[in-house]
């Protein structure tokens, strides 16, 4: 809003201006600074910031899908969570990828083209020593991928591209199927080197090991639907329905886990003077008297109580009641 001067202001500023106390040089006009924004003509920002952020709330919700399934196939603890979502060249993102690779050509149906699923070695090998049955240890040094492994990985990666449908489906409804896994990025160019893609990148962790997960979706293959690539057009709830199948399928997998059990037959306290004295045949006396039900822990959680005893000559123990403590914290 302009100010008003009061016409004691004027002469003030007038008198002022006629004795010399004020230059009209001094007076100077408030200009505001053009805020000047740089554009590079040659690699134009093709994504808009309303497109990253719904891709990112997009992935947000793969990524939580994603590390549901890989959590039961490996059986072991994985995170993962998208760490950026960026635009770059395709070439600038095939030059960064490492060699040897995994990276795995998706046909994103019903749209023309393919995307790229980059996945690094550390975390493709962990997850292949989780499905033999290993620890998920990663390597000291990265090497080739056998036959084996790479059949292996493209059933991982078949199930992993399988879960982008439900992300997706506000804005189109997809059919993306796994065509190849190439490990060196020299062959996957799938498009011209100067094409702005689109790369979201998470974080993994699979066990101990950290690692990368890299998702490449060109421009020119999501082009004819940018203008769906909008928050309003997205909503952050999965509303999909449990089927029966489905349910009995987890039940199943719950009936299967294994568990830990174990039975304490007692405990006792001893200094140290006197553990480091212990001899063959020396007693310990436990707290648990003769005849006492034996406390039964379910991985670390006391859950039952039972008596010892013997069935078929093997070492076994009877269920006599259950233990309440605790119920309420496992609501």
């Amino acid at each position: 809003m302009t100010e008003v001067l009061s016409q004691g202001e004027i002469d003030a500023l007038l008198s002022a201006l006629n004795s010399g106390e004020l230059s009209v040089n001094e007076i100077e006009e408030v200009k505001e600074d053009r805020k000047v924004r740089e554009y590079n003509f040659k690699l134009p920002n093709k994504f808009a910031k309303d497109h990253t952020r719904t891709l990112q709330i997009m992935h947000e919700n793969f990524a939580r899908l994603l590390q549901t399934y890989l959590s039961g196939f490996l059986r072991a603890l994985v995170q993962i969570e998208v760490i950026s979502v960026d635009q770059l060249t395709y070439n600038e993102f095939s030059n960064s990828m490492p060699n040897p690779s995994v990276l795995g050509i998706v046909d994103f149906a019903p749209l023309t083209g393919s995307i790229i699923v980059q996945m690094a070695p550390n975390t493709a090998f962990a997850m292949i020593e989780r499905v033999l049955g290993g620890s998920g240890n990663a390597y000291e040094r990265t090497r080739g991928f056998t036959e084996i492994e790479l059949t292996l990985l493209d059933k991982i990666l078949g199930q992993m591209i399988a879960y982008m449908r439900d992300p997706w489906k506000n804005v189109i409804d997809l059919k993306p199927k796994l065509k190849k896994i190439e490990t060196n990025p020299q062959f996957t160019q799938i498009m011209s080197p100067n094409e702005t893609v689109a790369l979201i990148t998470l974080n993994t962790k699979v066990g101990n090991i950290d690692g990368m997960i890299h998702i490449c979706i060109p421009h020119l293959v999501i082009e004819p639907i940018i203008p769906k690539l909008s928050t309003k057009f997205w909503f952050s709830g999965i509303t999909k329905e449990i089927s029966n199948n489905e349910l009995k399928v987890i039940e199943k997998k719950i009936e299967t886990t294994l568990l830990p059990v174990r039975v304490v037959l007692g405990t006792s306290e001893i200094t140290i003077g006197d553990f480091i004295e212990l001899q063959l045949g020396d007693v310990v006396t436990l707290d648990t008297n003769i005849g006492e039900d034996l406390r039964i822990l379910i991985g670390n959680n006391h859950k039952f109580y039972g008596k010892p005893g013997l069935k078929k000559n093997r070492v076994a123990v009877k269920i006599t009641n259950a233990s309440k403590k605790g119920d309420d914290l496992d609501e």
